[in-house]
C-alpha cells in the first residue's frame, strides 16, 4: 500500500508530464526518448523508491524478466566468442555493453505498472496528447506534400515524405502508432461533448489519419492502421454499428487519393505486385531465385543465420555479423544482408535463439489471455475499465507476427512496445490476473 501524503497531486502531475512527452520523444529522436525514459524511471524511483518493485510479479512478468536475463547471458557467451577468436568487429563485450544499456525496457515496464495500478498517472492526458500529436505529424505531411518543406524547412525525400521525422520515412508509423488514442478521447474523458460531436469528429479524424499515412509512403502502417479500426469496431458492441460507414469511408479517400496523386498509386501499386510475387515464389517454394523481393531474400538469410546459433542466439544486435559468415552463401548473388531480418520474431529467434524466442512468445500470449481473452470473451469483462481498450489492440498489432518490421531492438520499437505493454498491463484487473486463477 502506497501512503499518500498531501502533494500526491503534484507527484502526480510531475509523473503525467514524463509519461506525455513519450509521443513528443518520438518525434524529436532517440536521444530524447532514452532522456524521457531516464526521467520517468529515476523520478518513480524517487518518489517511491523500492515500492515500485514490490508489485505483484505474474507468470508473463517472470518471463519478461527470464528474456531480459538471457539477452545478457548469450551477450556474454557471443562476446566471449569473439573474444577468443580475435574478432573484435564492433569492439570486445560490446554485445554485453549493449544488453546491460536494455534492461532500461525492463525498468521502464515495471515503473509505468507500477504507477498506472496505483493511479499515479493520468492517462487522460497522455491520450490527449497523442491524439494532438498524431494531428501535428499529419498536418505537418500535408504541408511538406503541397510546399515541398515542412514547417521546419525539410524537404520531402524521393516517393516518400517524412514530415518532422526528416529523411528518417517513418511518419507513416507514427500516426498508426498513436492516432488510435484520438478516437478515445470524447468517449472515455468527456462523455457529455461525446454524444454531441462523436458522429461528426471521429470520421473526420479517421479521414485525417488516413490521407497523412497515404501520403506518407508507409504502405504496412496504412494496412495496420485499417486493421486495428476495423478490429476495435468488431470487438466493442457499442461501435459495431460504425463498421459500415468506415469501410465506405475509407474506400472513397483511398480511390481518392489514389486517383489524384501519381506518387501514392505508383507506391500502393508497386506493393500490390511485391505480395504478388512474394505469394507465387513462396507457392513455388523458389526462395533462390535471384528476382525474388528482397523481404524474401533476407527470409532465407535470416534461416541460415539462425541455424548457427539456434538455441540461444547471436546475442544483441550481432545478426549484422553473423549473416554474413553464415553457411551457403552464394557468391555469384548480389544479395547484401540487412541489419536485421525485417521482422520481429525472425530476429528474436536470431538474437536470444529458441529459447528466447519462447520465453518472448509465451509472455505475449499470456498477457493476450489477460486481457483481449478475458475482456472480450469471459463473464469477468465487467470489471475491465473500456480505457484498457486502445492498449489492448495496439499491443495486438505491435506484435503481429505477420508483416514487416523494423528491428525489434531499436530503441523506437522497443519503447514503444514496452510503453503499451507497461500501460496495458497496469491496466489489468487485480481479481482477473492469471495468478488467481491457478
Amino acid at each position: 500500500m502506497i501512503l499518500l501524503s498531501d502533494s500526491s497531486e503534484k507527484v502526480k502531475n510531475f509523473l503525467t508530464f514524463f509519461l506525455c512527452l513519450m509521443p513528443v520523444s518520438f518525434i524529436a529522436g532517440n536521444m530524447i526518448i532514452n532522456i524521457n525514459i531516464l526521467l520517468l524511471i529515476l523520478s518513480s524511483l524517487f518518489f517511491f523508491k523500492k515500492e515500485v518493485f514490490k508489485i505483484k510479479f505474474f507468470w508473463f512478468d517472470k518471463l519478461i524478466i527470464a528474456y531480459f536475463f538471457l539477452i545478457l547471458y548469450t551477450g556474454i557467451y557471443n562476446d566471449l566468442i569473439f573474444y577468443q577468436e580475435k574478432l573484435a568487429w564492433k569492439g570486445y563485450f560490446s554485445t554485453v555493453v549493449k544488453s546491460l544499456f536494455f534492461f532500461k525496457y525492463l525498468f521502464l515496464y515495471i515503473c509505468l505498472r507500477f504507477l498506472v495500478e496505483n493511479k499515479m498517472i493520468k492517462l487522460k492526458f497522455f491520450f490527449i496528447t497523442c491524439a494532438t500529436a498524431s494531428l501535428f505529424v499529419c498536418f505537418d505531411l500535408f504541408y511538406q506534400f503541397f510546399s515541398g518543406q515542412n514547417i521546419f524547412g525539410f524537404e520531402a525525400v524521393g516517393r516518400k515524405i517524412g514530415g518532422p521525422f526528416r529523411d528518417e520515412l517513418i511518419a507513416g508509423g507514427y500516426i498508426q502508432r498513436f492516432s488510435i488514442f484520438a478516437f478515445f478521447v470524447l468517449p472515455f474523458f468527456y462523455s457529455n461533448f461525446s454524444n454531441k460531436f462523436s458522429k461528426y469528429l471521429l470520421p473526420v479524424l479517421f479521414i485525417i489519419f488516413t490521407c497523412g499515412i497515404l501520403i506518407s509512403g508507409n504502405r504496412m502502417p496504412m494496412l495496420l492502421f485499417v486493421f486495428s479500426i476495423i478490429l476495435i469496431i468488431i470487438f466493442n458492441k457499442q461501435t459495431i454499428k460504425f463498421l459500415i460507414p468506415f469501410v465506405f469511408i475509407f474506400s472513397i479517400t483511398f480511390i481518392i487519393i489514389f486517383k489524384i496523386n501519381n506518387e501514392v498509386k505508383i507506391n500502393f501499386l508497386k506493393f500490390y505486385n511485391q505480395v504478388s510475387s512474394m505469394t507465387e515464389i513462396v507457392i513455388k517454394g523458389d526462395f533462390k531465385n535471384n528476382n525474388s523481393p528482397q523481404y524474401l531474400r533476407e527470409f532465407e538469410s535470416f534461416y541460415d543465420t539462425w541455424l548457427m546459433n539456434k538455441y540461444i542466439g547471436g546475442g544483441l544486435k550481432n545478426f549484422r555479423y553473423y549473416c554474413h559468415t553464415r553457411p551457403n552463401i552464394d557468391k555469384n548473388s548480389n544479395f547484401v544482408c540487412n541489419m536485421h531480418p525485417h521482422n520481429y520474431y525472425l530476429e528474436i529467434l536470431t538474437e536470444t535463439g529458441l529459447v528466447g524466442f519462447i520465453i518472448l512468445v509465451s509472455a505475449f500470449l499470456l498477457i493476450l489471455q489477460s486481457t483481449f481473452i478475458k475482456k472480450y470473451f469471459s463473464r469477468s469483462s465487467k470489471n475491465y475499465d473500456n480505457v484498457i481498450i486502445p492498449f489492448i489492440f495496439l499491443f495486438f498489432i505491435e506484435i503481429f507476427p505477420i508483416k514487416s518490421t523494423g528491428s525489434f531492438f531499436t530503441t523506437g520499437n522497443t519503447t514503444y512496445l514496452f510503453l503499451i505493454m507497461g500501460l496495458l498491463v497496469g491496466l489489468i484487473p487485480k481479481q482477473n490476473s492469471i495468478e488467481k486463477n491457478r
